[in-house]
């Protein structure tokens, strides 16, 4: 027998409607086995669809099982921002004014709510280790156009979501990247990340400090993920790591651009708080309704 479920469709990291990362959210997950939740993503045909369920852990607010077409992951950013938007707006009460508790595979994140109805996230631990030389000349292939950063050697980001974090030399030189399909997917495997994350550095008074891209292979097809919050929480611990070099931003707050060569215009705020960076947006509801599943 169907059961009516309480369903959204928002986008995140924008302000603007059809600007930023669509996300769907089931707000009611309970009950469905874990091949009904991939159907339901792999339906959705959206990077991520999430799955807000019961929580486990006392502190936690819910419980939400995020799935992108193909697999199941323990964390992501923009699912993060997006399911606790379409929680809150759907009369979700903080246990901790000012806070929700978001309990996923990797653990209890925190996610901040901002008197301008934005919203942050803890960025997560991450393990950072340099790409091994015999990769080097293959990144080379994988990012024909533009010119990767000398002085900055590629880094492997593991936050549950494994990103090979690449300085391109300017923020011009990220958007010249014409990626390449099969340099990117043999990357993904043998260094055994989810994709290639590019940076690089504005000019002083720029749209941004950062303009950023996200490139993966999923069922064989090349895909730029329009924003993407685990690549920018990657970042933000590389450039904490690294004492925020080349002054373009303070080491309190900086902001990101991503989506532009897909004509979005993705908007990340980072902000440091005990040296702890949280990762920022706004998020908006396109669609909100109900799923018969």
């Amino acid at each position: 027998m169907q059961k009516p479920r309480k369903f959204k469709q928002v986008d995140v990291f924008t302000a603007k409607p059809l600007k930023g990362n669509p996300l769907a959210v089931i707000l009611d997950g309970e009950g469905l086995s874990d091949a009904e939740m991939a159907a339901i993503a792999r339906w959705t045909n959206l990077s991520e669809t999430t799955f807000v369920l019961k929580p486990g852990h006392a502190a936690a607010d819910y419980r939400v099982r995020i799935f992108t077409t193909d697999k199941e992951l323990p964390f992501a950013g923009h699912p993060t921002l997006g399911t606790a938007h379409a929680l809150l707006e759907a009369g979700l009460k903080p246990k901790q004014p000012g806070y929700l508790v978001q309990e996923c595979g990797i653990g209890l994140v925190r996610v901040k709510l901002h008197a301008n109805d934005g919203l942050s996230f803890a960025a997560p631990s991450v393990t950072l280790k340099p790409i091994s030389d015999e990769h080097q000349g293959l990144l080379a292939l994988a990012l024909p156009g533009g010119t990767i950063h000398p002085g900055d050697a590629p880094t492997i980001a593991d936050m549950g979501v494994v990103w090979l974090m690449v300085r391109m030399a300017d923020a011009q030189s990220c958007l010249d990247i014409v990626a390449d399909f099969a340099a990117i997917e043999l990357l993904q495997t043998l260094c055994n990340v989810n994709g290639v994350a590019v940076y690089g550095l504005h000019e002083p008074n720029g749209p941004a400090d950062y303009e950023v891209r996200a490139f993966m292979v999923e069922h064989h097809t090349l895909v730029e993920d329009p924003v993407t919050g685990s690549a920018n929480a990657c970042l933000a611990q590389i450039l904490k790591s690294n004492e925020f070099p080349d002054g373009g931003h303070t080491a309190k707050e900086y902001r990101v651009r991503q989506g532009t060569a897909l004509q979005r215009d993705g908007r990340v705020k980072v902000t440091f708080e005990n040296d702890d960076p949280w990762i920022g947006g706004q998020v908006c509801t396109l669609i909100d309704g109900t799923l018969r599943i």
